[in-house]
């Protein structure tokens, strides 16, 4: 078997670049600093009025210009993906204008967001706000359809980075960073591309998104103490925090990053798929999508379950997350299950990003040979018996990482990240 080919025959795909933005930081290693000293990023929202609210904190990525509820959830992705893009380009010694493989972008969907929709009622007054009245002040009015339409932002990181042919942008709920990132890999081993462009990015911490998540009592109302709020697999859980940022992957076939004398970070060796679709926001009780989608990262992989050193949680800190999570361990690696543990309990939920910001740390962790902690774990549930790395980081020795990216209506998608082979 060729040194570039996988147990499958197919070409393997390296990682040469990687770059962060979370609400520890910007940059990769000013997030893996603060990951690794357990600290958090939650903090209280300033972005807009939280009077009223039941949830009033959140992970935010506070940079200038961008930090106003006049801003749109599609600007804020843009200059994220661009900021984690750049970095990771410059790691990996590439062009930022001549790409030389596709685009694979994870965003969140895309809609009129209210700026625009207080704009559009203000046009129309005193007539009342129906429907025709308001299509008919919207008509060619062509700043609302930019900032509104979802190919719009790949196209635009298209152009700067100079990637080829048409750009992907896809969103799968809490998986899209993952799914973009196996579009980039499955790409590769088709020969279809030397390299791919994988970002995740959500800019999404703005008061509408942040009351419907409300609505499903699914965030955590430990507002009096933002940073001990996210606490995955603690038996006081009471829900996920919301936050933003953005990663960015740079995948090449292994072949052409050693022809080019490229620095190699990890390999994405294997990757796994499976939806439930049992409801628009929870997963079947039963946890067949989320085992199958671990099974199917880890054979795809060409490896066993006893091979994983490490997982990195999807590890949301919702009662049924938590416990989904549990049973997929314990089914897919019995009694020997390897440690997990959730960087969402220092950043919180990054949402659209959460699968490629995940991906990135687990890099890093092959790196260093480091597992990141999981906060705030005060008091164990007896019904997780997991050994979650709990509050301290610890050094370990790791080959190969599963990291586990849940999201709502069943869509997950599991990814494995092997150090470089010799």
């Amino acid at each position: 078997m060729s040194m570039f080919r996988d147990h499958a025959g197919r070409p393997l795909v390296a990682i040469t670049g990687i770059g962060l933005v979370t609400p520890l930081g910007l940059g990769v290693e000013d997030n893996w600093a603060a990951l690794r000293a357990g600290r958090s990023g939650i903090r209280h929202i300033t972005r807009f009025p939280t009077d009223h609210l039941r949830t009033t904190i959140a992970g935010t990525v506070d940079l200038p210009g961008l930090d106003s509820p006049a801003v749109t959830s599609a600007v804020r992705v843009e200059r994220y993906a661009t900021m984690a893009a750049e970095e990771a380009l410059a790691q990996a010694g590439l062009p930022r204008g001549d790409f030389p493989g596709p685009l694979m972008l994870g965003m969140p969907p895309v809609e009129t967001e209210w700026p625009y929709r207080a704009a559009l009622a203000a046009k129309v007054a005193p007539a009342a706000p129906l429907y025709p009245a308001l299509a008919d002040a919207a008509a060619n009015w062509e700043e609302m359809y930019e900032a509104s339409a979802f190919a719009g932002v790949g196209e635009h990181l298209a152009a700067r980075f100079g990637t080829r042919g048409a750009p992907v942008a896809i969103t799968t709920a809490c998986a899209t960073g993952a799914s973009a990132i196996q579009l980039g890999v499955e790409a590769i081993r088709r020969g279809e591309a030397e390299a791919a462009l994988a970002i995740g990015a959500d800019g999404t911490v703005q008061a509408e998104a942040l009351i419907r998540f409300s609505l499903l009592s699914a965030l955590s109302t430990r507002n009096e103490d933002p940073a001990r709020a996210s606490r995955p697999f603690d038996k006081t859980r009471d829900g996920f925090v919301m936050s933003e940022g953005a990663a960015c992957l740079v995948l090449e076939s292994l072949e052409h990053a050693r022809a080019r004398g490229a620095r190699v970070l990890g390999i994405l060796r294997g990757c796994g798929e499976k939806s439930d679709s049992f409801h628009r926001t929870r997963s079947n009780p039963d946890g067949g999508a989320v085992i199958k989608a671990m099974r199917n990262a880890i054979a795809d992989a060409g490896l066993e379950p006893s091979d994983i050193s490490y997982v990195n949680a999807h590890g949301t800190g919702t009662p049924e997350n938590d416990k989904m999570e549990t049973l997929g361990m314990r089914t897919v690696f019995g009694n020997d299950a390897p440690p997990i543990s959730s960087n969402k309990s220092m950043i919180g939920h990054t949402l659209s990003a959460a699968g490629a910001i995940e991906a990135a740390f687990s890099l890093l962790v092959l790196r260093d040979q480091v597992l990141p902690p999981t906060i705030n774990h005060a008091e164990p549930d007896p019904a997780i018996t997991l050994d979650v790395v709990p509050n301290v980081a610890r050094e370990a020795k790791v080959s190969h990482i599963l990291s586990n990216s849940f999201g709502f209506g069943g869509q997950n998608v599991c990814l494995v990240l092997s150090a470089e082979p010799a």
